[in-house]
Parts: structure tokens; C-alpha cells; sequence
């Protein structure tokens, strides 16, 4: 049994809601996708939680662009990427602080681009993998449910990168791609999706801090024998937007998109 979060962006109440949630259950195991910083404006917090409570991280976008530069970003997503960079290289006054600190970019300059792991969930031996963006492109390429009708190409070139099940994040909207091809919605599965055997799957997890399929709610997954759950929580986005608003340098559509899913 174990936890499977993405997309943080920074945002403290989003990601201690998750948590909480997770110790409720009894699950000992969290892997992240990435994408811990960006965004939004609890990115040493967000850190540390991370640091403390994931067995490990892949490396995301807004990461990579933390330690060398925006990629690709709009000019909101790049003024977040710097001022999350000033905010990490901040001077700390003393000793215990200064530890952190250099914790922490150690921790996101040994981020690796993805990981793999055999299971048997259930009576079904899985190998698994897990990238920020996508089997082919694990950094920063999109794979968007409309990929299954627009770009079938696409989608059979990252399905024959699958050995059995990919979990993914970045587009912020989860759900589950078949190479039949097909995208079905967690609501379409009623919640659930069961790994069988002979059945290749990319599973998007969707966003701890930034949901984007017009549900402001947080999400994450869990995997408990051989069935992907996915969850959905409230969680006090009101007071991430009033720390958003309250920083200059990040853009209030930053905010503002919590509150609307978007």
C-alpha cells in the first residue's frame, strides 16, 4: 500500500491536508511526481515536508527551473520560478537554518528524471514507473486526455515506452490512458481502477496544490493491492490565495485559479 502525489507548487495547506489524509489510512509508503515548488508561496515548507515524508521525488518542471531556468513558462510561471529561487537562496541567520537551506537544494539537485519499482499488487506482479510528464519526455512534455482523439500517434509512441503502468502528473488532471487508446475520468470509474495483468496504463495522479479539471479540490492517489484509488479533499485554499495576494512578484491569477480549479 502505498501514496502516490504530484504537482505541490508550493501551496502548505494543500499539501498538509494530503498528508494528514495519508496517516488516516495507515499508509507508510509516499512517492511524489514533482513539481514541489512553482507557483505558489510555501516553497521552503513544502520542501521540508517533502524531504521528511516521501521516500523519494522525481524531478518536475518547476524543479528544474528553481535550480537552473524557466523553460517554455509563461511570464507568470517564470516571475514564480524566480522569486521561489530568491526565497531558496535567501541568507539564514543562523546555523540550523543555513542547514536547511543547503538541505534543500541538495535535495532538488539530486532529483532524478524517473524512477522504477517491481510490485505484486494483488496476485499481479507490476512493473511500475513513475515520471513527472511523460514515459517519452519525463521532464516537461503534456499528455492531455484529448491526446486520444487528436494524436493517436502520440499516444502509441509513449504507450510503447510502458513495460505495464506509468504514473505521471503535470497536466494536473487526473485520470487513467489506455492503449486502446482511451482516457476515462476516476468519476467514469467510479473512483478506482483495478491493474491487471496484460493491461498497459499511464495514470495521471492530478495536482496536490494547483487542480485544473474545474475542481478546487486537492488530489491525490493511493494504491492498495492491485486498485489505484483516487482521492479528492477540501482543503483552505482561501488562506493559500491571501499568501499569494500578498506577494508581489507572484501573480494573482495564481490565486485566483485555486478557487476555480482552473
Amino acid at each position: 500500500m502505498f501514496a502516490i502525489i504530484s504537482d505541490i507548487h508550493s501551496n502548505l495547506e494543500a499539501l498538509t491536508t494530503v498528508f494528514k489524509d495519508i496517516e488516516s489510512r495507515g499508509i507508510k509508503a509516499i512517492y511524489c511526481l514533482g513539481d514541489v515548488v512553482g507557483y505558489g508561496p510555501n516553497p521552503k515548507e513544502c520542501l521540508d515536508l517533502i524531504i521528511e515524508k516521501t521516500k523519494w521525488c522525481i524531478l518536475g518542471n518547476h524543479d528544474y527551473a528553481s535550480l537552473y531556468e524557466p523553460t517554455n513558462f509563461n511570464y507568470a510561471a517564470e516571475q514564480a520560478s524566480f522569486w521561489t529561487r530568491e526565497i531558496l537562496e535567501a541568507d539564514e541567520a543562523n546555523k540550523a537554518d543555513k542547514e536547511l537551506r543547503n538541505n534543500r537544494w541538495n535535495f532538488l539537485g539530486t532529483l532524478s528524471m524517473r524512477k522504477s519499482l517491481k510490485a505484486k499488487l494483488g496476485q499481479t506482479p507490476t512493473v511500475i514507473d513513475f515520471v513527472h510528464a511523460s514515459p517519452r519526455k519525463p521532464i516537461n512534455e503534456y499528455v492531455f486526455p484529448d491526446d486520444v482523439y487528436s494524436n493517436l500517434i502520440k499516444i502509441r509512441t509513449l504507450f510503447s515506452k510502458v513495460k505495464h503502468v506509468c504514473f505521471i502528473g503535470h497536466t494536473h488532471l487526473p485520470g487513467v490512458f489506455l492503449d486502446e487508446p482511451d482516457f476515462y475520468l476516476p468519476e467514469e470509474l467510479g473512483g478506482s481502477y483495478p491493474i491487471v495483468e496484460g493491461e498497459k496504463a499511464i495514470i495521471n495522479v492530478g495536482s496536490v496544490g494547483q487542480p485544473r479539471d474545474r475542481d478546487n479540490r486537492t488530489s491525490y492517489a493511493y494504491i492498495d493491492g492491485n486498485r489505484v484509488h483516487f482521492v479528492r479533499l477540501e482543503y483552505d485554499y482561501k488562506t493559500t490565495m491571501q499568501k499569494i495576494k500578498s506577494i508581489d512578484k507572484l501573480d494573482n491569477f495564481h490565486a485566483e485559479r485555486l478557487e476555480e480549479g482552473r
